[in-house]
């Protein structure tokens, strides 16, 4: 069933554009809910409670941490935390046919600035279409899209008429590394097919970067500011480090051979984000220390480009005098962030694109972008084909006056739901 909408298609896209008033109203519920990294607690109970009232049913999951962290493939953290809350809402299950998943993150990044925001980002507004708040975009418009999707799965398609299952999984920490995925995935979450709604302006990620990032500690010899020729300015040293990483940066994405990565011009940033040394300003500074991002190419893991930046910092304190006797320290801290593709022609991206293409008129692009995400640890930990798709734009999130557009939050529930039935229609 991949041709144009039949009439049942046709119904559960117009199912959707009549739950709008819903979709906005759950929309901005979540987002009034503060749930940064590590405080989701009370969101997961928001939305089991929702889940539960719309007939799915749910189960809870509460890991603890510490055995997460064990796990060999623990994707890092740059938070504490006592708890991982993950809920799950399924319809279907126990019926013979496809398991799919619909997978959402809830947490958010901290909103920064308030004299930065026109609005109160934990209060959600809505102007020209768009709802304005912290999370809104990243990616709790997404998780509302899957969600809405569901629910008009649930209401047009008598349950004689489907099989298989969908399961619509809301996890914590992906911002910080993706722990509440993979101690989903090691719960058995995995299926035939997995979309992750994050913001990609309705486009479908096929292929992702990942990153590292690092702390790098870059010794000098104090002086007085007199006589600064008998010291050593660790400031000036952390320069011999960072030529040496922008000519990394160049070699490596002048390389890339990926079409759809190689078409972003820079999908492998480095950059250094936070610089902090010294402690008088009359002395030579005798210590830098610094905290970065490291790109991981795709077909990579976070390991081999660990292994890639540890080679790069050793060739310059190697090459440098004053680095050869007195190397600088690295350190890779908080999330690991692997790469994660899946082949364009692939059943997966194939008939997501033939389900939006029948919906809004047109079939959307297949893309890469340079930025890790969920995808690659279904992929690669759940063995479950995986791309991400979802109403917003990238740009917006983690910024002042994050915000999704409301017609873009209803495609993406229409195209699920459109896609959802095909997969699992009972023939």
């Amino acid at each position: 069933m991949n041709g144009p909408m039949d009439p049942v298609d046709r119904a559960l896209v117009e199912a959707v554009r009549r739950d709008r008033d819903q979709i906005l109203e759950r929309l901005s519920e979540l987002v009034a809910v503060p749930s940064l990294t590590g405080t989701e607690e009370d969101i997961q109970e928001l939305i089991a409670a929702r889940m539960a009232a719309d007939g799915l049913d749910v189960q809870r999951l509460a890991p603890d941490p510490t055995t997460v962290e064990t796990d060999p493939d623990w994707p890092g953290s740059e938070v504490e935390r006592s708890s991982l809350p993950i809920v799950a809402g399924s319809l279907g299950g126990g019926r013979p046919g496809p398991r799919l998943l619909l997978v959402g993150h809830v947490d958010v990044v901290p909103p920064g600035d308030l004299g930065t925001w026109a609005t109160d980002p934990f209060d959600p507004i809505v102007r020209d279409d768009d709802l304005y708040g912290r999370g809104a975009c990243d990616m709790k418009g997404g998780l509302v899209s899957a969600w809405a999707a569901v629910r008009a799965l649930a209401a047009t398609v008598p349950a004689s008429d489907r099989c298989g299952e969908v399961v619509l999984l809301s996890v914590p920490s992906e911002e910080d590394g993706g722990q509440g995925a993979l101690a989903a995935i090691r719960a058995g979450f995995t299926g035939d097919a997995c979309i992750i709604p994050e913001p990609t302006r309705l486009d479908i990620v096929t292929v992702h970067a990942g990153a590292i990032t690092f702390q790098l500690t870059v010794p000098g010899r104090a002086a007085h500011a007199s006589v600064r020729r008998e010291g050593v300015s660790a400031l000036d040293v952390l320069n011999v480090l960072l030529t040496a990483l922008r000519e990394d940066e160049g070699r490596r994405n002048s390389a890339e051979t990926q079409p759809l990565m190689r078409a972003l011009g820079l999908p492998y940033p480095t950059i250094i984000g936070t610089v902090a040394g010294g402690d008088w300003a009359s002395t030579v500074m005798d210590r830098v220390v610094v905290e970065g991002r490291y790109g991981v190419r795709a077909g990579t893991t976070a390991s081999e480009a660990e292994s890639e930046l540890r080679d790069v910092i050793a060739h310059a304190c190697e090459a440098d005098p004053w680095l050869r006797d007195h190397p600088a320290t690295l350190e890779i801290t908080g999330g690991r962030f692997s790469s994660g593709q899946i082949a364009p022609e692939h059943d997966l991206p194939t008939s997501l694109a033939d389900a939006a293409g029948a919906v809004r008129g047109r079939r959307p692009a297949l893309i890469g972008v340079p930025y890790g995400a969920d995808m690659r640890l279904f992929l690669n930990e759940g063995a479950t084909p995986t791309v991400c798709f979802g109403p917003g734009d990238i740009r917006l999130a983690h910024s002042a006056n994050e915000r999704v557009p409301l017609d873009e939050v209803v495609e993406c529930a229409a195209i699920l739901a459109v896609w959802l039935r095909r997969r699992l229609h009972a023939a």
